[in-house]
């Protein structure tokens, strides 16, 4: 349908492409134009999902948090009535990714917008972390500073809390242990505590614990793509 713009996911975990549904590549062969995190990564992928796709037959645009003059060319190329497709560095476009910003253009020009299914790694934590999956909040990323970061973390603790609800936030890998020594530090022992790390890999761990049971392990995050839930 001209003037579509379709939502890709891609994998979480490099190369584990069996998460993904066969419809995405048909949906890939339709576009005329690309807006993506990371141009390479996402012409890698492409290769990936068919190694036949001619990749320099596309337009390809660098989403980089959708500055103005991003935005402006993907109007342009909607008002062109060019079939867009919109990929995540790892994920779903749109959820925890500046893709969001394309999406919310392409509602303002009342254009079809087709999100695909594929994997989701705040999604995807909450299915197996046993925690309440009717009442949810994503927090994205918390504060690097030490003191802010403690000063959030007893907030949605507080939150949970009152509204019995499943807290999710996410940390760059290289800081993952810190965050988790702040939540041992800072969160009550009989808090519930998710952490899912590599999740569709092959070293997935998925572990609910509370935080006084987590004290007494010993686990590594760093440099590990990781997200982790609280359940006051």
């Amino acid at each position: 349908m001209a003037g579509s713009v379709y939502l890709i996911p891609t994998f979480l975990y490099e190369n584990v492409l069996q998460v993904l549904p066969a419809y995405i590549l048909e949906a890939v062969e339709k576009c005329d134009v690309f807006f993506v995190e990371n141009e390479r990564s996402a012409r890698r992928y492409l290769k990936q999902l068919k190694r036949e796709i001619v990749i320099d037959n596309y337009e390809w645009f660098t989403i980089d948090k959708a500055e103005n003059e991003v935005i402006q060319a993907f109007r342009e190329k909607v008002k062109e009535n060019k079939v867009v497709g919109i990929i995540s560095e790892a994920g779903c476009p749109g959820v925890a990714d500046p893709g969001q910003l394309l999406v919310a253009a392409a509602q303002a020009l009342n254009v079809r917008v087709v999100p695909l299914v594929g994997p989701s790694s705040i999604l995807l934590a909450l299915m197996a972390s046993g925690m309440n999956g009717q009442q949810f909040a994503f927090a994205g990323y918390l504060p690097i500073d030490n003191t802010q970061r403690a000063k959030a973390i007893r907030d949605l603790e507080t939150e949970s809390k009152k509204k019995d609800c499943t807290q999710i936030f996410i940390e760059t890998p290289y800081r993952n242990n810190q965050m988790l020594e702040t939540l041992l530090k800072t969160c009550q022992p009989s808090t519930r505590l998710c952490v899912a790390v590599n999740i569709t890999g092959p070293d997935e761990l998925i572990k609910t614990k509370t935080v006084e049971q987590w004290k007494q392990q010993n686990i590594d995050l760093h440099k590990k793509p990781a997200i982790f839930l609280l359940k006051a």
